[in-house]
């Protein structure tokens, strides 16, 4: 490489980036030696000229800390990260346990995670695991359609697509007898390993939900659309396992047991109250839906539905349902 100032800078940023950080630091020797690598064994760099490029490199933001090591030795380091480390491995656990991401794509995102760290924290961040890939058709629709819906949420504009599910032969089938959905989109979120678009289904006048890996031949519409007020949040605390259904306030008595399964679910501000001894109450806004007539059900004997009269009536009808599949 031609050894200039410029790349002699370029370079010096590019070895403090990589090889140092708050506990990995190098002395200017260790410098000298590791940008002989670079531009060859017979150059030599006035410690003078590091130092004054080193200031250079803090006029632009790209501050460079000087520590007094053993022996009263000047060590340097750059330790201000796009991302601290905790949150480097939250991104880099976030793509892992994506299951729609196939195993080379997830390699080459935490490969380019690696890049905003130093080579010493990207050591200690976790390889993709290997699993069992089934078909990369949904991924690649997902990639697709998240381009579409972006641009739809950020610009405004009405979306257009067709929409369906898996039968029991494994073959994809539209709804509604493959008609269009038209949708005003409000958010996009990630739940439970899926990616869902909000928003406003024109067809019936009301917010809904849709995944995205199940969505085909998607376009963004020149139409434009004025956004309600509207509680995303709520909207999805409301939604047991993206269900949806009628707002409804529901009254569930639980056996302490599941406190804190309770307030994992609806936050510790959620309203509870004590009944005796061995049970507590739940009062909260649901979606009256199967999601969650699943969810109440997956605890057995330790959860009970005390209203509305209506959710009692559907968990009573799938216990007998479930009983008599027993019989």
């Amino acid at each position: 490489m031609e050894l200039n100032k410029s790349t002699r800078i370029l370079k010096l940023q590019e070895l403090l980036s990589q090889e140092t950080d708050e506990w990995n630091q190098l002395s200017m020797k260790e410098i000298n030696e590791k940008l002989k690598l670079v531009f060859g064994p017979d150059v030599t760099f006035d410690n003078r000229t590091l130092k004054t490029d080193m200031q250079t490199l803090g006029d632009v933001g790209f501050e460079v800390i000087e520590n007094q090591g053993e022996f009263n030795k000047t060590l340097y380091s750059y330790q201000d990260r796009v991302f601290e480390t905790y949150q480097l491995r939250f991104l880099n656990d976030a793509v892992l346990s994506a299951r729609f991401i196939p195993e080379k794509d997830k390699k080459e995102l935490i490969k380019r995670l690696r890049q905003l760290t130093s080579k010493h924290i990207a050591k200690t961040l976790p390889d993709p695991v290997l699993f069992h890939q089934t078909s990369s058709d949904p991924y690649e629709q997902v990639k697709i359609n998240i381009d579409h819906v972006h641009t739809a949420i950020s610009e405004r504009k009405v979306l257009h697509y067709q929409y369906g599910s898996y039968n029991v032969n494994k073959e994809f089938e539209l709804h509604r007898n493959g008609g269009t959905y038209e949708v005003e989109p409000y958010a996009l979120i990630w739940q439970q390993d899926y990616y869902y678009l909000i928003g406003y289904f024109r067809g019936t006048g009301e917010m809904r939900h849709y995944r995205l890996d199940r969505m085909r031949n998607i376009s963004v519409k020149e139409e434009t659309f004025k956004k309600d007020q509207f509680d995303l949040q709520n909207y999805v605390d409301q939604s047991f396992h993206m269900f949806s259904g009628e707002d409804t306030r529901i009254k569930v008595q639980f056996h302490k047991s599941l406190l804190n399964v309770v307030i994992d679910r609806f936050g510790i501000d959620a309203s509870i109250k004590q009944v005796d001894a061995e049970h507590f109450e739940l009062s909260t806004n649901a979606k009256m839906s199967t999601g969650l007539v699943v969810w109440i059900m997956q605890w057995g004997s330790k959860a009970k539905v005390i209203s509305p009269e209506p959710l009692v009536d559907w968990v009573r009808k799938e216990v007998k349902a479930m009983h008599a599949n027993y019989e």
